[in-house]
């Protein structure tokens, strides 16, 4: 049961990584597509941690974990380039 709510999960965070993507190629603005590629990769953390799950190996929380984190610098450092303050 639980296999096939994490299946189901993966599924919709995988539509939802299409649609991000969809954004980030033909968002309007900059800060469209630097919102669509923050979702992207917090769903693709997520994503990640449910392979980890059903694969059973626990080292893929550490790669989500450095995942998050180099993706969270990478926002705030676009962020302040497009705000001109680097």
């Amino acid at each position: 049961m639980v296999e096939q709510l994490l299946n189901i999960s993966a599924i919709i965070i995988l539509i939802s990584v299409l649609l991000s993507l969809y954004r980030f190629i033909k968002g309007p603005t900059s800060f469209d597509r630097i919102a669509a590629f923050d979702t992207m990769t917090i769903s693709t953390i997520g994503l990640i941690g449910i392979i980890s799950y059903l694969s059973g190996r626990i080292i893929y929380i550490d790669i989500a974990i450095v995942y998050g984190l180099l993706s969270f610098l990478g926002v705030i450092i676009i962020s302040k380039y497009l705000e001109k303050s680097l």
